[in-house]
């Protein structure tokens, strides 16, 4: 049976990041809640907070426990399915692989003792402290291997001899064009997500009804709250990265935006389809907008895509992923801005049904999204691997047995993803918080609400 090898390759690592994002976003994301919620249980004497700060760090153990083996297998698809970027690349990312390797074991280190270390200090805001390193090696750890793919998109820190990387510059590699924007919209992104993860958990355990209200609707105000403010951020970043893209990767925004001759006073577009002759049909045009996005200046001039040879364009269908993603993000940032306007005003109720079904939503769409960002990232650089240096095909194996290579790790992640799912319910479903806020806290026992 033929089969092409480049194809099967980018299979493998489509999987692969699909499969290891979901765990790499709870795990930059996840700590930051767990010492919010613990400081706020400390300083107001709330045990409501302890425990949520006690819950989330149970799952956590869960998600970095699946992290580290999805993380592994990148590390070993890269060896085995991308051989020839890594032998032309390899002694430039070498040094923000191993201290994401080291941010990693900073942050297990800390997270053991913080998890062994409940109720054994005098002063709680000591073990709170433990806190703060977990969530600085996890913020760390998606900085050094944001840095990997920034310089992918923006290779700097070497130069080119006989075909080869010399002279390299670990450093400046890492700290190459793009990735200061890249790790902005990162970290936004991901405390942003996990936020409205753990808003959706809360909501559905209201909706639900079972108890323990006031626990969950203390973790909705929280999650919620904090959803708004990460919104705010991570469409600061995006506004950061399109203003990058317009200067370093101008392809890359005008196959976004479907802009195919450049334009001053260009207009921003929104959803619309392209014909058999490619042009726009049924897009929403915003005058202008486009150029203010790219450069802060309606009337500016945005580079389209006549510019670029056509064997180096991304694929036009990146404009769906981009319009996908920012919308999510807006949606997030309206419902998160309506709960926050009904709690202001005590005679309306954010807890109705409506908006408790709307949150509910907003984690898998936030998950969605990051999922869909980090498919545009890399469509939009194609064909290159290493832009400007080395294509996708260049780069990928040959080896024939690259077939089998794919359904090795799709084993793997079924078996993964079934362990994941099983274990959370075990952990969770059969110890729910209202058992465990009577059995821990009988003095902070309360009924369930009518």
């Amino acid at each position: 049976m033929e089969f092409d090898t480049v194809t099967i390759s980018r299979m493998i690592t489509a999987m692969t990041l699909t499969f290891h994002i979901i765990f790499a976003t709870l795990g930059v994301g996840v700590p930051l809640f767990i010492s919010i919620a613990e400081f706020i249980g400390i300083r107001k004497q709330d045990k409501h907070y302890e425990l949520l700060a006690k819950r989330w760090s149970r799952g956590f153990v869960i998600t970095v426990a699946i992290g580290v083996v999805t993380g592994t297998a990148i590390a070993l698809q890269l060896s085995l399915v991308w051989p020839n970027f890594m032998q032309l690349a390899g002694n430039v990312i070498a040094l923000p692989l191993f201290m994401e390797v080291f941010a990693f074991f900073f942050e297990a280190i800390f997270l053991g003792i913080y998890l062994y270390t409940w109720d054994r200090f005098k002063g709680k805001y000591t073990h709170w402290l433990l806190t703060l390193p977990v969530v600085i090696g996890a913020g760390m750890s998606a900085v050094f291997i944001t840095t990997v793919n920034s310089f992918m998109n923006s290779p700097n820190g070497f130069s080119m001899v006989d075909g080869e990387f010399a002279a390299v510059n670990p450093l400046k590699a890492m700290l190459n064009p793009s990735s200061p924007t890249r790790i902005f919209h990162v970290l936004g992104g991901s405390y942003l997500t996990v936020a409205a993860i753990l808003a959706t958990i809360a909501a559905i355990a209201l909706l639900r009804n079972k108890g323990a209200r006031e626990y969950h609707k203390k973790a909705l105000k929280m999650t919620v709250i904090a959803m708004f403010v990460f919104s705010v951020i991570t469409a600061l970043a995006g506004d950061v990265s399109a203003k990058y893209l317009a200067k370093h990767q101008t392809e890359k925004l005008a196959a976004a935006e479907w802009l195919f001759e450049s334009e001053e006073n260009a207009d921003l577009l929104l959803f619309g389809w392209l014909n058999d002759e490619n042009e726009v049909v049924g897009a929403i045009r915003v005058p202008g907008f486009l150029s203010f996005l790219a450069h802060g200046d309606f009337t500016s001039e945005v580079t389209g895509l006549e510019v670029t040879p056509e064997g180096e364009r991304p694929p036009l269908v990146i404009h769906y992923l981009f319009d996908s993603m920012v919308s999510i993000g807006f949606f997030l940032l309206g419902i998160s801005f309506i709960y926050i306007v009904l709690a202001r005003f005590k005679r309306w109720n954010q807890h109705n049904r409506l908006m408790l079904w709307l949150i509910a939503i907003c984690g898998p769409l936030a998950m969605l999204a990051v999922e869909l960002g980090w498919v545009f990232a890399e469509l939009g650089r194609q064909p290159w691997i290493v832009r400007g240096y080395m294509t996708v095909d260049e780069a990928a194996t040959s080896s024939p047995y690259i077939l089998h290579m794919f359904f090795l790790f799709l084993a793997l992640y079924i078996v993964l993803g079934t362990l994941f799912t099983i274990t959370l319910r075990k952990l969770f479903k059969d110890n729910p918080a209202e058992l465990e806020l009577e059995k821990n806290y009988p003095e902070w026992k309360e009924g369930i609400e009518k």
